[in-house]
C-alpha cells in the first residue's frame, strides 16, 4: 500500500513536472508571437508613414515649382505654398477640440476592439 503511494506521488510530481514545463514552452511561445506581431507592426506602420511624409515633401515641393513656374517667380510660389499650409493650421487648431480629437479617439477605440475581438476569435479556434 505504502509503494501504491508512492507510485502515485511520483506520478503525481511527474504529471506536474511536465505540466510546467509545458506551461512555461506555451508562455514562451506567446511572448515571442506577441514580441514579433508588435515589431512588425511598428516596422509596417514605420514603412507607411515615412512613404506618407516623403510623398507629401515631394508633393509639396511639386506644387511650389508649378506655381513659380506659373506666377514666374519662385518666391511666390513657394510663398503661396506656405500660405496654403498656414491655412490649415489655423483651420486644424480651431477645429481640433471639437472634430479632430474626437475623431483619432474613436479611431485608436475602434481598432483596440477590434485587435481585441479578432485576438478572441484566433482563441476559439
Amino acid at each position: 500500500m505504502q509503494e501504491n503511494k508512492e507510485k502515485n506521488i511520483e506520478e503525481l510530481l511527474s504529471d506536474a513536472k511536465t505540466y510546467l514545463d509545458a506551461r512555461m514552452e506555451y508562455v514562451r511561445l506567446s511572448l515571442v508571437e506577441k514580441v514579433s506581431k508588435g515589431v512588425a507592426n511598428m516596422i509596417t506602420s514605420s514603412v507607411v508613414v515615412i512613404s506618407f511624409v516623403l510623398a507629401f515633401l515631394f508633393g509639396t515641393i511639386t506644387l511650389a515649382l508649378f506655381l513659380s513656374d506659373v506666377m514666374g517667380s519662385f518666391t511666390r510660389g513657394f510663398g503661396c505654398v506656405s500660405l496654403i499650409y498656414l491655412a490649415i493650421a489655423i483651420v486644424v487648431y480651431l477645429t481640433k477640440d471639437k472634430y479632430i480629437e474626437k475623431a483619432i479617439i474613436n479611431v485608436a477605440i475602434k481598432t483596440y476592439f477590434n485587435k481585441l475581438a479578432d485576438k478572441e476569435d484566433e482563441q476559439k479556434i
